[in-house]
């Protein structure tokens, strides 16, 4: 198992990444956020997203799956996804 002092956050909250999901946001906390690439194209020998999938989860265990999406879009990079997400995640786990 990882060392805990060595996983990747991003503005405080953790971000796992499995194959072509990322998840961002702590499963303790009652949303998280879910970023899936559908579409990537080679730049050099990087692969760049060209296609990402956000969704707003929340992590109650007793919902179904369609039932823990609260909000959904999807962004043209990368970059315009965790911008989304980091804001709904923080709206969500900080309401006014």
């Amino acid at each position: 198992m990882a060392d805990e002092s060595k996983l990747l956050e991003y503005k405080g909250h953790p971000l796992r990444r499995k194959d072509n999901l990322i998840y961002y946001g702590s499963m303790d906390d009652k949303y998280i956020i879910l970023l899936q690439v559908l579409d990537t194209k080679k730049v050099g020998a990087l692969d760049v997203a060209t296609r990402v999938s956000v969704q707003l989860q929340a992590t109650a265990p007793n919902l179904r799956s369609r039932d823990r999406i609260q909000k959904k879009s999807e962004k043209e990079s990368l970059y315009a996804a965790m911008d989304l997400g980091c804001v709904w995640l923080e709206r969500a786990l900080n309401p006014r």
